[in-house]
């Protein structure tokens, strides 16, 4: 799997990405920054990439997972329960194509509020 990075104000997250059709087209637009939403514990923002949504496309979603929303053209963090969870896990407004996978602490993600700042890069 390919290794991304994603950099906040003061912290940054490790990910893992498959070879889906929508991992491969986020990887080749590859660095862009945006501005956080958040929605309960899922951090999303709007990116340079347009995917249609994929035969797999779920709104139930693990722990850790990144998605990319059709819809709203964004990558998503599911890190907790959303507002329309009902079991305690993620849940997202409508189908997202699961791309991948954080790797380690999710923790510091609870801090990040709406309006931050944000960076997508290649892993080194």
């Amino acid at each position: 799997m390919k290794k991304i990075q994603i950099l906040f104000n003061n912290f940054t997250i490790q990910a893992e990405i498959s070879n889906s059709v929508t991992a491969q087209e986020i990887y080749s637009a590859l660095p862009f920054e945006s501005t956080v939403n958040t929605w309960g514990d899922e951090i999303y923002f709007e990116i340079p990439v347009s995917v249609g949504q994929e035969a797999n496309a779920t709104d139930e979603v693990e722990v850790a997972s990144l998605g990319y929303w059709p819809v709203g053209r964004a990558f998503c963090i599911f890190f907790g329960p959303t507002p329309i969870s009902s079991d305690g896990k993620p849940r997202a407004a409508s189908p997202v194509n699961v791309f991948g996978k954080v790797i380690g602490d999710l923790n510091p993600l609870r801090d990040v509020k709406s309006g931050a700042p944000v960076k997508v890069e290649l892993a080194e």
